[in-house]
């Protein structure tokens, strides 16, 4: 036993303190190993400290790839994108406070859940040890990610448009069948969205959900991660490797980008979704798995196909269910509630609670094209959240890449913005009635100040 654990062991009132929080606690060291945790977090996953304490992080949490590994927890190639672990990291190196919400696939009692956790991660040190301390926040209540239904979307679907309510409905008809779905739509536009809502309505819900991006991947690891690979297979494969298949068996598959894939990929996929075989890298014993197949791309599959560089059988076996999901720009109805929405989503996160869209911010988002879509609003908010010192995001907070003349209009805007009749009452009232050091304060010439008077006499 380390010297760490014993000082955790021996010393009572930490432990009764740490058990007397109703959230839960984790203790882990630099390389991610639990050195304590709290009865909170051994309630709801139903472990116990002795168990855990020497093991990963994702071992304390039931992670799906910690319960699933024959290796340590870290050692699944998901864990690379561990962002509990980054956290404890960041909070580490940074000797700051990091918080952020973390989405997970936990297995608890044989049963797969989404959970979402708001995660701070604080740095403490002992000794020559530098350890990080996770406190889960609300982890009693367990809630999806994804929730059934809400007043304006569906299973984390956004929307309160009629092109995407009749979407939503379609989801919920395709979800009951077990038929191959292809998820077409620019990028940003949330097809993988569309894709967990689609396995959370069926009947598979209480398995897997599991995503390999087909375009993300170099063509010579890509057959391993999506079959796996026996030991001595090729250089470096040290171990059995399960393949993407494997793991989604009896859930649900998610292929982005599936228009990446290669023709000699696409003769392996015609045998899987033909009859779920299939034979690990280096393997002669044939695997079969039930998994439903949901695939997406931002490709014209037909085109495609017309141009041979995809296989035409392939694409009738993945296009059983055709969804489309329509841009951002054919979705007025939408634009104002996806913006409010990402403002609160990352105003938690940022702490700042209070901040709201101005009239004209709004009227400059229903004017965009938004070619980036959902994805592209999401990043926007996030701009003007940083640009914002206020408790109104302006159209002075936004990128110049909203405004169709470029910097000049963004200029225009600005100014526009500065010289409002409020803006200006206040200005006079500040300066004492001087019109010249009103437009100072206004960051304004007095030219443009005389012509909004001009212009304001003119109206009346």
């Amino acid at each position: 036993m380390s010297d760490l654990s014993k000082a955790f062991k021996e010393n009572y009132l930490t432990g009764e303190l740490l058990n007397a929080l109703p959230c839960g606690i984790l203790v882990v060291t630099e390389d991610g190993t639990v050195v304590r945790l709290n009865n909170t977090i051994e309630h709801i996953f139903g472990v116990k400290n002795a168990d855990v304490v020497g093991v990963g992080i994702g071992k304390a949490l039931c992670c799906i790839y910690a319960c699933d590994g024959k290796n340590e927890c870290g050692s699944d190639g998901e864990c690379e994108e561990c962002e509990i672990r980054k956290l404890a990291l960041m909070a580490i190196y940074s000797n700051g406070k990091k918080k952020r919400r973390v989405a997970l696939q936990v297995n608890i009692n044989d049963n797969i859940k989404d959970v979402t956790f708001l995660v701070c991660a604080a740095p403490l040190k002992f000794m020559k040890d530098r350890l990080s301390v996770l406190t889960i926040e609300d982890i009693s209540n367990l809630k999806s990610i994804l929730p059934r239904h809400k007043k304006n979307g569906f299973r984390g679907i956004v929307c309160q448009d009629k092109k995407m309510k009749a979407l939503c409905e379609t989801v919920k008809q395709i979800a009951q069948t077990d038929a191959a779905v292809l998820i077409q739509g620019e990028s940003g536009t949330g097809k993988e969205l569309v894709a967990q809502a689609i396995h959370k309505e069926s009947r598979r819900a209480h398995r897997r959900f599991v995503t390999i991006n087909c375009g993300a991947l170099p063509e010579n690891l890509l057959e391993s991660e999506l079959f796996g690979h026996v030991k001595g297979a090729f250089t470096g494969a040290l171990y059995n490797k399960k393949g993407r298949f494997e793991i989604a068996d009896g859930g649900s598959i998610f292929l982005d980008e599936v228009a990446e894939l290669n023709p000699e990929m696409q003769v392996k996929f015609l045998r899987v979704l033909q009859d779920g075989g299939f034979e690990p890298v280096g393997g002669t014993r044939t695997h079969r798995v039930d998994v439903r197949v949901i695939s997406a791309t931002n490709n014209d599959l037909e085109k495609a196909v017309a141009a041979g560089k995809f296989r035409s059988d392939l694409y009738y076996r993945l296009c059983v269910m055709p969804v489309t999901i329509p841009p951002l720009r054919d979705r007025g109805g939408d634009i104002e509630l996806l913006a409010k929405h990402f403002l609160q989503e990352f105003s938690q996160d940022s702490y700042c609670t209070n901040v709201n869209l101005s009239p004209q911010t709004l009227a400059v988002f229903q004017k965009y094209n938004w070619p980036g879509n959902c994805r592209e609003m999401q990043n926007v908010i996030q701009y003007a959240l940083v640009k914002c010192q206020e408790d109104t995001i302006k159209p002075e907070h936004l990128p110049v890449t909203l405004f169709a003349g470029g910097p000049n209009e963004y200029v225009r805007n600005l100014r526009k913005s500065k010289i409002d009749e409020q803006a200006i009452l206040a200005a006079l009232q500040k300066t004492g009635g001087n019109k010249r050091q009103a437009a100072e304060v206004l960051g304004v010439s007095r030219s443009t100040l005389y012509r909004f008077f001009d212009r304001h006499r003119r109206q009346s």
